[in-house]
């Protein structure tokens, strides 16, 4: 069974930082990708950043230019360091592992609990 934790969220003044980081267990042989999705109260779960195994990455444009999506492979973990941060980037961020293969299946997509980001002052 894949698990993913995530952990770094919290509440920040507007301007400020933060890091999130999501670590992936369970067997697993390798994540096609891994990424950040957001979701804001009354509104739908939107992409934030996404990380590929072969180092392409995308981000919505909404972040670009304040958030970087970086990934350790060796450690199936993902982070998210959030600069700049405005009070609309306020959301439940959750992590993405997409592809998995373990040692018993393939093909599988997995989402973390989530990790509520506050900007407010």
């Amino acid at each position: 069974q894949v698990q993913l934790v995530e952990s770094g969220g919290g509440l920040v003044q507007p301007g400020g930082s933060l890091r999130l980081s999501c670590k992936a267990s369970g067997n697993i042989f390798s994540i096609y990708s891994m990424g950040w999705y957001r979701q804001a109260p009354g509104k739908q779960r939107e992409l934030v950043a996404v990380a590929t195994n072969d180092g392409g990455t995308d981000y919505a444009d909404s972040v670009k230019g304040r958030f970087s999506i970086s990934r350790d492979i060796l450690v199936d973990t993902v982070y998210l360091q959030m600069n700049s941060l405005k009070p609309e980037d306020t959301a439940v961020y959750y992590c993405n592992a997409e592809d998995v293969v373990t040692t018993t299946q393939s093909g599988m997509d997995y989402w973390g609990p989530g990790t509520l980001v506050t900007v407010s002052s």
